[in-house]
């Protein structure tokens, strides 16, 4: 009579002994690992967490708001929440635009005649196909992003003055308070070479209209002035390092 040997698996995934001697001489893989699920970890309770800084920067404008009447027994904390609002405010103020908006006849007095009176407005006068047009653009988009508390919005020209001669495209028009405070008429206006830097100081010569949001008035204009003057020098002094090089490498 044959003498069986009965082996089996008393735990779902362990071995058998026979597994195992199987294993040892390499007729099997070998065994996975037992499964372990992952160690419980209750969710932190917010009130538990410390209420320090870090807490304090991890909370929205809403929820700092909220936390008013939480923190009067902490001074240390209360002033941070207010300063933690007041840079919340402020940048949101400062990034208000920062691109060129595309606008309609029917858009003309409300997005610009009524716009506030601490806002500036560059209004350009367009039509497509024309390269004068899009050289003026190219400046303007750049200067759109770099002075986001000013207001840049393009329009057909004829579509906001009847019968505009195109021989006068592209034209500026600066706004403040629902009035013109200056005009530029075609790109030569502009020099030579139409440059972001360019333009910057044209807008600016009287008035400050080109705006990051940082500062107001005098002071806003006068510290456009002085970073468009240190940008002009950087890049002259690139261009001139560029032509060395390439000099040097002939």
């Amino acid at each position: 009579m044959a003498d069986y040997h009965f082996v089996y698996k008393d735990v779902e995934g362990s071995s058998t002994q026979w597994d195992d001697i199987q294993r040892k001489l390499g007729n099997l893989p070998p065994k996975p690992p037992a499964f372990k699920p992952d160690p419980f970890t209750p969710a932190e309770d917010e009130d538990s967490k410390p209420k320090d800084k870090n807490w304090i920067d991890h909370k929205t404008e809403e929820q700092l708001e909220d936390l008013e009447d939480d923190l009067d027994d902490d001074r240390f904390l209360q002033e941070y929440r207010r300063k933690r609002l007041a840079e919340m405010k402020k940048i949101v103020k400062i990034a208000k635009f920062g691109s060129i908006i595309p606008i309609s006849g029917s858009d003309f007095v409300r997005e610009v005649s009524q716009a506030p009176r601490d806002v500036w407005v560059v209004v350009t006068l367009y039509k497509d196909g024309y390269p004068e047009c899009g050289v003026l653009m190219q400046c303007l988009e750049e200067l759109a992003t770099m002075y986001p508390a000013t207001k840049f919005v393009k329009i057909i020209s004829t579509d906001c003055i009847p019968n505009y001669p195109d021989r006068n495209l592209p034209t500026l028009l600066v706004y403040n308070n629902g009035a013109v405070k200056a005009n530029y008429v075609g790109l030569h206006t502009f020099g030579r070479r139409c440059t972001p830097e360019g333009v910057a100081m044209i807008l600016c010569q009287s008035d400050p209209v080109l705006n990051d949001g940082q500062s107001e008035g005098e002071a806003s204009r006068e510290a456009v002035l002085e970073g468009v003057r240190k940008r002009f020098i950087e890049k002259v002094i690139t261009h001139h390092e560029n032509d060395d090089d390439g000099s040097s490498s002939d």
